[in-house]
């Protein structure tokens, strides 16, 4: 018997476990105990139980995928177990999703089988753990027999990596997404209405270009898209001189700057565009100084595209920086030496060596940037004034007082179509060029230093754009130590005192601030959402750049989809597809980790594919030719080499997790308050001392976790020497 056949042992063992222990169903009054056995005083759980004593026959053949998959593992012969297992786990998903979406809370959800039964049928919550653990098993033994029969080279470990990350994606993405964009070609009853979406597509106020009338006002859909290209060349500009600076123009600043760049992005972007406002509105502090020493009457110009443009670059420069950062270290000095060995000027190895190699970062940070604007709901919210871009659209659409599902529907498909473009672009742009610097040799050159050209331009960026990130960070933090901005400057603490009160009682300490609720439940879902999504993320980055397999790139475009789409449609999307069974889990912990996981995914695996395009694929090469597995490999090869990668992945979806507001917002119970919701509701309160202090505290616990994450994680090894420690050796 080999490992192999032991593994797909183990997992025929726990689908039976499934099949016969766990609970089919999680009602939600049940308690840890009925929860793992599945019994209670109400009667059996199981889906044994359930089909033998409950009536519930529906169950009962989902049993024999699990015998069919029993008899060739018992006999050990794999050869003819391969094509076994796989009609196994194909058959056995199918008649647990058949029977799951069959059968709904009110019988029958399929109109041919109440006519073909002619009753109401029966009533089923939705699937539980019981359901879950068998659909993994049967995934599992469909895997394991797709690499008896050769898939990816006979291992099984990629194959089920494969498998894994395609399911989670059809059921967290495609599956939301695919319900609600099928909305946009039904009308208001629900029949297919192709005319009714044609022409809300064609409106003149999407597609409309009266750029060059006297109201310059384009339709939504060219403000959207052109806000977005000036954001994603602006954010990756900005991003790639921070990392130059950090990386190339010694440490004396890179902690600083590193600091500056990335605090934008720990902070829920409604907060940004408040102190914009703060700044630069009618009564703002800078306003104000310009009318008394200039005379320069105040204006509305910061309500429309600046204030946007300029929300934008703050919030989204640091997801080009955390993107290059990695990029640029990972550049090998030994052929920048090898360049200037050969008589080039420090100009011309930057220009001819360095810069082309930095290109998948850039492509990578332009994407990210691009569609984190398209999909960028707060700040157009709060700054947008008369310029209408396609995620407010959207969200009127949903919330308004002119409720559309179908217009929202049409927009979104707008959207998508834009990113993908972009996605499509950018493959055109990087081509089939090789992007290596990271290979199996020692390289322990010394990083070129920078151009004295491209070094004053870099600090000529990043000192005015550093010093106008303070200000605003300074505003933020003052503000929540004012009564009232813009009226009362007197300094409290009440608006701490107000959401962040500790007692003392006889006990102990009691939390009485109004905030604590909140953000306990936010810290604890961001912690549970980050780790995910780095995992899932990379490992997604590892199987789209190492291996090859059919559908390679449609898997990689549906990956993006969920970063590409709203968050107000994404939360729209997820409570039409989990509040009802088959998978019924709204108002639980647990939709809200799905959807930061797997909204948040595609920036793990843009950093992950832009560092993987670095690494030598003969390092895998050398550790399989040495006998080691691939999950081996993987764990002791790639993973110390995508240590930025994970930073980058661990600390933007903790972040998003904490300042997420668009999707969440629709997500939210009473039991489960994000600290962005509650913050919303004191905005709407006209509580903005309260709002900002608690935004303060959410930027300090960030801070907090994002040192931990750097000092858990670590920094890369290349074997590369810094220029400290070169002066250090020349001393000695």
């Amino acid at each position: 018997m080999n490992r192999m056949t032991t593994t797909a042992r183990i997992w025929l063992v726990l689908g039976w476990a499934g099949f016969a222990l766990l609970p089919w169903h999680l009602p939600p009054d049940a308690n840890w105990y009925d929860w793992v056995i599945g019994y209670s005083a109400q009667g059996p759980r199981t889906a044994l139980g359930l089909a033998w004593s409950d009536g519930a026959w529906w169950l009962a053949p989902i049993a024999l995928p699990l015998v069919v998959a029993t008899w060739p593992l018992i006999r050990y012969r794999r050869e003819q177990a391969s094509g076994i297992l796989v009609g196994a786990g194909i058959g056995g998903l199918a008649l647990v999703a058949i029977q799951g979406f069959a059968i709904g809370l009110r019988g029958w959800n399929w109109s041919i089988l109440a006519d073909l039964l002619g009753t109401e049928g029966p009533s089923q919550a939705g699937l539980g753990p019981g359901a879950g653990l068998v659909s993994a098993a049967f995934l599992m033994l469909l895997c394991q027999g797709l690499a008896w029969r050769g898939w990816c080279r006979g291992d099984a470990f990629i194959v089920g990596a494969i498998g894994a990350v395609v399911a989670l994606t059809v059921i967290f993405v495609l599956f939301p997404v695919v319900i609600v964009l099928a909305s946009a070609f039904r009308d208001e009853e629900g029949a297919f209405a192709l005319a009714q979406f044609a022409e809300k597509f064609f409106d003149r106020s999407v597609w409309g270009f009266d750029c060059l009338s006297s109201t310059l006002r384009c339709g939504v859909a060219w403000n959207t898209l052109i806000l977005a290209i000036a954001v994603g060349f602006g954010a990756t500009a900005l991003g790639l001189a921070f990392a130059l600076v950090a990386t190339r123009a010694g440490r004396r600043f890179a902690g600083m700057l590193r600091a500056l760049a990335v605090l934008p992005i720990i902070t829920p972007p409604f907060v940004i565009g408040l102190a914009l406002i703060l700044l630069f509105g009618r009564s703002g502090s800078v306003t104000a100084l310009l009318a008394d020493w200039f005379g320069i009457a105040p204006s509305r110009w910061i309500y429309g595209w600046p204030g946007i443009l300029i929300a934008q670059l703050l919030a989204f420069t640091p997801i080009a920086f955390l993107v290059l950062v990695g990029v640029v270290q990972a550049i090998s000095p030994s052929l920048e030496e090898a360049a200037q060995t050969l008589r080039a000027g420090r100009w011309r190895v930057f220009a001819t060596v360095s810069f082309p190699l930095i290109r998948p970062g850039l492509a990578n940070a332009f994407l990210l940037s691009f569609v984190e604007s398209m999909a960028d709901f707060g700040n157009p919210l709060v700054l947008g004034g008369n310029f209408d871009v396609l995620s407010t659209k959207i969200f009127f659409a949903v919330v308004g007082a002119a409720h559309d599902q179908s217009r929202a529907a049409v927009l979104s498909i707008v959207l998508l179509g834009f990113t993908l473009a972009a996605l499509v672009l950018q493959y055109a742009w990087l081509g089939q060029r090789a992007y290596t610097t990271v290979t199996g040799k020692g390289d322990g050159g010394l990083p070129l230093a920078l151009p004295r050209r491209v070094a004053w331009l870099c600090y000529v960026v990043v000192v005015p754009w550093g010093l106008f990130t303070a200000i605003i960070y300074a505003i933020i933090l003052v503000a929540g130590f004012i009564r009232s901005m813009g009226r009362d400057y007197t300094l409290t603490l009440a608006n701490y005192l107000t959401g962040f009160r500790i007692e003392a009682v006889p006990n102990g300490l009691f939390f009485s601030g109004s905030a604590w609720n909140s953000l306990f439940a936010t810290l604890e879902i961001a912690a549970l959402a980050a780790p995910l999504t780095a995992a899932i993320g990379l490992l997604t980055a590892y199987l789209l750049t190492r291996q090859h397999f059919v559908g390679r790139r449609v898997f990689e475009l549906a990956t993006m989809l969920s970063f590409a789409i709203p968050g107000t449609v994404i939360g729209v999307a997820y409570i039409l597809a989990f509040n009802v069974p088959p998978v019924e889990i709204t108002g639980t912990a647990f939709i809200l980790i799905a959807c930061f996981v797997f909204r948040n995914m595609p920036v793990g695996v843009r950093a992950g594919v832009a560092a993987l395009s670095q690494i030598d694929r003969s390092l895998d090469e050398a550790s399989l030719t040495l006998g080691a597995r691939s999950a081996t490999t993987l764990r002791r090869v790639v993973l110390p080499l995508l240590r930025p990668a994970i930073i980058a992945s661990m600390v933007y979806s903790f972040v998003r997790a904490m300042t997420a507001v668009s999707a969440v917002i629709f997500l939210v119970s009473a039991e489960w308050n994000m600290a962005t919701t509650y913050i919303v509701g004191r905005v709407e309160a006209g509580e903005f001392g309260l709002a900002i202090a608690y935004s303060s505290v959410l930027i300090v616990v960030i801070l907090a976790v994002i040192r931990l994450i750097d000092l858990v994680v670590g920094e890369r090894s290349l074997g590369r020497r810094t220029r400290g420690e070169t002066a250090v050796q020349f001393a000695g």
